[in-house]
């Protein structure tokens, strides 16, 4: 483990801030990870279009695609890019608004207390080995600081919506990622 967290925010990555986020019903619950994948336009890698999307900047003139979500007001706490970039949109202890309607063991409601990670991606596509290592990393951090966290709870998106959502979809190694986060916890 690598990285630390300073009042909430991984030291030495980007920041770019989110408006798109607000209070925690409960501040010290913090008790999941939840795992999406993000390209925008789909399918297309290392452009700002994702920081514009989670600021409220997207201009919809600039691709088709953007006409039908430019007035989203959503965010995540971090994205990993293809070459293991990391940026924070949104302090831990607040609430991103990355899952929408969503249940995990019960538990409606996912953003109320989960981080949610962003892989820079497509669900029908693989992940790089840098997204793992630095996915793995943060995981092991956040474990670390966070007590309600365990690394038996970390999921996917379609498995907190599965009606809803597909990412980060069969292209993601859960054997992998695991085996090398076991590692670090």
């Amino acid at each position: 483990m690598t990285l630390t967290i300073v009042d909430h925010w991984l030291t030495h990555v980007n920041q770019v801030i989110s408006p798109n986020h607000d209070h925690r019903p409960d501040e010290n619950d913090i008790s999941l990870i939840v795992i999406h994948c993000i390209s925008l336009p789909p399918g297309e890698f290392e452009n700002n279009y994702i920081d514009q999307l989670f600021t409220n900047c997207l201009n919809p003139d600039d691709h088709q695609y953007f006409i039908a979500i430019s007035n989203l007001t959503v965010s995540a706490h971090i994205l990993i890019k293809r070459n293991g970039q990391v940026t924070q949109y949104v302090p831990f202890n607040r609430r991103a608004w990355h899952a929408g309607q969503s249940c995990y063991m019960g538990r409606a409601s996912c953003n109320d207390f989960s981080i949610g990670i962003e892989l820079e991606g497509t669900d029908s596509g693989l992940y790089t080995k840098s997204q793992y290592n630095q996915l793995a990393d943060i995981s092991a951090s956040l474990i670390d600081r966070y007590p309600s966290l365990s690394i038996n709870h970390i999921t996917g998106h379609s498995d907190i919506a599965p009606q809803r959502k597909t990412d980060p979809g069969p292209g993601f190694d859960w054997l992998y990622f695991y085996s090398i986060l076991n590692n670090m916890v």
